[in-house]
């Protein structure tokens, strides 16, 4: 009876130095980002006397909560987290079915002049009309103090545009189609019913593209809107450091700015603020979102 012996490949020392080293850069580069992160979130809730003199490194000195209660208390914040919430998840809806509209029309090989439509698309990736005449257009638009300058101007992402569209057209057969067709299936039918459906990875991370990139929005709401009303988080955040700067030694509270020595601590609070929705929301589209990096790689 012949015994067949299977041997496992053996690494090479060239093989095991390299996998060492590649170990203890992944470690140092996790090591990098999680640490920071770490450190501002206990720093938000230490003393900040403490801080500055470097004895906060892995554990919170002399914990109190006086950077959020300074913040929290503000009514603008409840305001801004409102207004940022529904530019968001608004935006993000309306950019999400703009974008995958625009791609599933450019993956068809059937579209004529889909390259020069798509050329027309990448041009305005490097090409804007410059500061002056955009605001001059959303001043006749009406979108200056307006919630929809949020939405409407940035609605099709193209970056995103191309990334559905390369979906669509690696994953979405045309055969698909073409024995849905035999059924009597429209084009229109055959998007919504069988396209989208088996597009729940790219419009997850299509959607948190959008989400975190109007979540952060600072330039809109510092150049179009002046109705204190319609403010996003991070205007609201930025007068509260600005408030928190302009005045040195003053007493706490949002209209005399903050004492002195709990200056930093109102800063690292108002980071884990402004961040903190992020943090909860990635979580749950984490597994859509690794599939969706992935698409249009090439396989093992």
């Amino acid at each position: 009876m012949t015994k067949i012996k299977l041997l496992g490949k053996r690494q090479s020392t060239e093989d095991k130095i390299f996998s060492v080293v590649l170990g203890i850069l992944c470690i140092l580069l996790l090591f990098s980002i999680l640490y920071p992160l770490y450190f501002i979130i206990i720093a938000s809730f230490s003393d900040s006397n403490a801080v500055a003199a470097g004895k906060v490194i892995l554990l919170p000195k002399n914990i109190n909560f006086f950077g959020y209660e300074q913040i929290l208390k503000d009514e603008r914040i409840w305001t801004g987290y409102r207004n940022t919430i529904f530019y968001s998840i608004v935006g993000s809806v309306v950019s999400v079915v703009v974008t995958l509209l625009a791609a599933y029309a450019l993956a068809q090989k059937e579209f004529v002049g889909r390259r020069i439509v798509t050329v027309f698309f990448t041009i305005t990736m490097f090409f804007g009309g410059g500061l002056i005449p955009t605001y001059l257009l959303y001043q006749d638009l009406h979108l200056i103090d307006n919630p929809f300058v949020f939405i409407i101007p940035g609605a099709m992402n193209v970056y995103n545009m191309i990334i559905a569209r390369t979906f669509f057209s690696s994953s979405i057969s045309k055969s698909l189609y073409e024995a849905a067709e035999l059924d009597g299936c429209s084009q229109f039918k055959f998007f919504m019913q069988i396209a989208v459906p088996l597009s729940k990875a790219i419009i997850a991370v299509i959607f948190l593209y959008c989400f975190v990139g109007k979540w952060n929005d600072y330039m809109t709401g510092l150049l179009y809107i002046n109705d204190e009303n319609l403010q996003p988080l991070q205007m609201v955040l930025r007068d509260i450091l600005i408030l928190n700067d302009s005045t040195p030694g003053g007493t706490a509270g949002v209209g005399g700015g903050y004492a002195q020595a709990f200056k930093d601590q109102v800063k690292y609070g108002v980071i884990i603020v402004s961040t903190l929705p992020l943090l909860v929301i990635y979580p749950f589209l984490q597994k859509y979102f690794e599939k969706g990096v992935m698409i249009g790689s090439l396989k093992g």
